[in-house]
């Protein structure tokens, strides 16, 4: 049976299920176009809510019937075969109440957004550098299976084959709640190509996942941006541009810097180092909401240290482990070419777990 306070937040949204009902049906409504669309959409969400507390509430009923019957039946075999029936829906009214319980757990707005991933090379030098590059790599792969589009908006490239950072942007519907999971410290340990003597190392990389805003989410004084044009460099310096095309913005009120000199035209750069701004600023809004810490990049990545991590790739012994769940697959390839699904639904599974137990 369901309990007091779960049963009285139904029939509250069993109440506004129908007095939405009742005005999608009033003329005024139906004269204006925006308060109908609103409605309507309101009535979408209501419905398949109610459906199920009716579900409920049947499968409920019909399972007291089931045994108030069997206890004054005298066939043995009928009663038998009525408690069974009780059973079975008592069963499926319980397995429609955590269903309804879910859909009421509160939903990350930023969920269906777009995504702006930073990764960066922490401890281990030119090995950190290297693993950096093999986590883009994996990220664009989890993006090829789910249909979501990369576009690299930073990055600089280290002599060694691998990525200082590289800043992307991950399109797609509900590409954040995929990815958000992924911020943190991502902890490799492997024999470098570079080791002569076979010997394992330990390195970091950070990852942080920014949910893109639109202009409209983010307000912030354009004069209150500094922006800096200089010309490009490629590893180690080296000028790969003669005319002033990269851009530097610092945010003054915050102390916020983007660089984008990825593309040949200055103006492209500027979109694109005002995409990555404006994503960070609409994060650390969301950590002041919250009242947590304002700079959320550094809630994510912390300092990048060994001992920091989310989850461990253990190259010798083919597994990766996610610390946070206590979750370990040996599955190393597949993980690193994309397959990121087993994770990121137990990681789902997790929070909605916890939500459940907090009320939230």
């Amino acid at each position: 049976m369901i309990d007091p306070g779960f049963l009285q937040r139904l029939k509250e949204i069993e109440a506004a299920f129908e007095e939405t009902e009742r005005r999608l049906s009033d003329p005024d409504v139906l004269a204006d176009q925006a308060r109908y669309t609103e409605l309507t959409k309101r009535h979408a969400e209501l419905r398949p809510i109610v459906e199920g507390f009716h579900a409920h509430r049947d499968a409920w009923q019909e399972s007291r019937e089931a045994e108030e019957l069997a206890e004054v039946e005298t066939d043995s075999e009928m009663a038998t075969d009525l408690r069974t029936l009780a059973h079975e829906r008592r069963r499926e009214a319980g397995r429609i109440e955590g269903d309804l319980r879910r859909s009421l757990i509160p939903k990350d707005p930023n969920d269906d957004k777009d995504v702006i991933v930073e990764v960066r090379s922490a401890a281990g030098g030119d090995e950190a550098a290297i693993w950096a590059g093999d986590l883009f790599g994996m990220y664009r792969g989890f993006a090829e299976r789910h249909g979501f589009k990369t576009e690299i908006l930073e990055s600089s490239p280290s002599e060694t084959g691998g990525v200082k950072e590289v800043i992307f942007a991950m399109k797609g519907r509900g590409a954040y709640s995929r990815m958000k999971y992924e911020a943190g410290v991502h902890r490799v340990q492997r024999v470098p190509k570079t080791e002569s003597q076979g010997r394992i190392h330990t390195s970091t990389a950070t990852v942080a996942v920014l949910p893109e805003a639109e202009a409209v989410e983010v307000e912030f004084d354009l004069n209150d941006v500094r922006v800096d044009v200089y010309r490009s460099s490629g590893p180690g310096g080296q000028s790969v541009n003669t005319t002033d095309s990269a851009v530097r913005l610092t945010h003054e009120p915050t102390g916020l810097v983007v660089s984008c000199q990825d593309e040949k035209s200055q103006l492209q750069n500027k979109e694109k180092a005002f995409r990555i701004l404006r994503a960070r600023l609409y994060q650390i809004q969301l950590e002041e909401h919250l009242s947590e810490i304002a700079d959320a990049r550094r809630l994510q990545v912390g300092k990048g240290d060994r001992s920091e991590k989310i989850r461990t790739y253990n190259f010798k012994e083919n597994r990766v482990t996610d610390h946070r769940i206590g979750m370990t697959l040996k599955q190393l390839p597949e993980i690193l070419a994309g397959d990121l699904d087993a994770f990121v639904d137990s990681l789902t599974a997790e929070e909605e777990s916890r939500k459940l137990l907090e009320g939230e």
